[in-house]
């Protein structure tokens, strides 16, 4: 099974770029995206045998999810079931018979760690919704994750240690994160690998000189690892400041 997430920062414009053609390429069972800054009705995207799932935030031209997959779920929700968490678009969960699969688009600190304290709130309530999930059965989620966990995943740790996507504090959550049970698969498949990013700043030429962040992510629950393949970030693949990350699991 093979499952896409990509943040297209804006799909209008994504789709003006090449969106259409790698998404056919890719044939993924799973095609998760964020940062879609639609409304309703703002895009008709027609994608043959792929059932389509949107999440708007009520923000016009701001944040937004969507999920595309080639297999009906069982179920479909949209947000953490949190008024003040839910009303950027952020989060959609699609119940298969084997796994729940989320995709987030999960808030930015932003400059002067302006959203700082609000973001270490939605971490929590995030891992707290994941948690819950798990009970059930095994859970995916991927997405722009907005952290960039060690050193190796930035260009510049040390002049980027106190800025949005890389304080000790967001670190420190996905820390916590992963020690409840989760795998960073790419991680898990390339713990050394450096100089391999997801995201690059539109400005200064960064993609030019790979001066980048691996902040997109796919995690499962410790109780799939036996079905991991391969993960993969596709740097290759443009029309967005952030490129396509991959699974593969076992079938």
């Amino acid at each position: 099974m093979k499952l896409i997430s990509w943040n297209v920062n804006g799909l209008r414009a994504c789709v003006t770029k090449g969106f259409l053609d790698y998404f056919k390429e890719a044939d993924a069972d799973i095609f998760c995206i964020q940062e879609t800054k639609l409304q309703e009705g703002q895009i008709d995207l027609d994608l043959p045998g792929y059932y389509q799932y949107w999440n708007y935030a009520e923000k016009k031209g701001y944040s937004g999810t969507a999920v595309f997959t080639k297999r009906e779920p069982l179920s479909v929700s949209y947000g953490l079931g949190i008024p003040e968490h839910d009303k950027e678009g952020r989060v959609i969960t699609l119940e298969f018979p084997e796994f729940y699969l989320v995709t987030v688009y999960t808030p930015n600190s932003q400059n002067e760690l302006a959203r700082l304290p609000y973001r270490m709130e939605w971490e929590d309530a995030f891992l707290s919704y994941l948690k819950k999930l798990e009970t059930r059965k095994p859970v995916i989620f991927c997405g722009d994750l907005n952290v960039a966990h060690r050193e190796i995943d930035l260009k510049n740790p040390k002049t980027n240690r106190k800025n949005a996507g890389f304080t000790d504090e967001e670190r420190g959550k996905f820390t916590v994160l992963l020690e409840n049970g989760f795998i960073d698969t790419f991680r898990y498949f390339y713990p050394d690998q450096e100089q391999i990013y997801s995201w690059w700043s539109y400005r200064f030429s960064a993609r030019a000189k790979n001066a980048g962040w691996r902040i997109d992510y796919f995690c499962v629950s410790e109780t799939l690892k036996d079905q991991l393949e391969d993960a993969k970030i596709h740097t290759e693949v443009l029309g967005s400041d952030h490129c396509p990350v991959e699974l593969d699991l076992k079938a």
